[in-house]
């Protein structure tokens, strides 16, 4: 299964680019315009995170500049009725980093900008996604496990940072849930910071 992807960039659109890797194969791989915009001028090299899927037509790639955008993918793609397309026009709209914070704050208003995603279709998911996003952030850490404060504390914060938060903003909230609350896990901490930060904004 092709999971990353490194070559020549030979074609680019705001939507997809055909890649020419040394072995002398194109691959064609839908991206979000976020994404798109990032990639080199034709005929340079460039390198893409891929997800692989199967189906009756075939198998479709789909690419991310960073691990984390492919996990967001993979994960907003395993809620149900919630396919592809959909989760690469929220990854066009938003960050991963806004994308979280819009669901930590149940901002229905905001995900229904999403092309493809009406009011109705907004309020279904916006739980699905708050969670998926939150354990995404988590990693292998959001798993049952005895830790110290101190290690909830240093996995909950690179998860945050991952997400696109800096130190300085998630830190002073990540600790002030810590010491309300020091019996969260990784991922109930990154849960809470998310509502506490998106609460802020208010």
């Amino acid at each position: 299964m092709i999971a990353y992807l490194r070559g020549e960039l030979l074609e680019k659109t705001g939507k997809s680019c055909l890649i020419l890797t040394a072995s002398g194969v194109g691959y064609d791989v839908a991206v979000a315009t976020s994404t798109a915009a990032g990639l080199p001028g034709k005929g340079q090299e460039t390198s893409l995170y891929v997800h692989a899927q199967t189906g009756e037509d075939g198998t479709r790639l789909f690419g991310f500049a960073t691990g984390e955008e492919r996990a967001a993918f993979r994960a907003l793609i395993d809620i149900p009725k919630l396919g592809p397309k959909t989760a690469l026009s929220m990854l066009s709209s938003y960050s991963v980093a806004d994308l979280a914070l819009i669901a930590a704050r149940e901002d229905v208003a905001a995900l229904s900008q999403v092309p493809g995603i009406g009011k109705k279709s907004a309020q279904r998911l916006i739980l699905e996604i708050k969670y998926a996003l939150a354990d995404v952030a988590a990693g292998p850490a959001s798993r049952p496990v005895q830790a110290a404060a101190g290690g909830v504390y240093q996995d909950a914060l690179a998860a945050l940072t991952n997400l696109g938060y800096a130190d300085s903003q998630a830190g002073p909230v990540l600790r002030e849930v810590l010491e309300a609350e020091p019996d969260l896990d990784v991922a109930q901490a990154i849960r809470a910071s998310l509502k506490k930060i998106a609460a802020q904004k208010a």
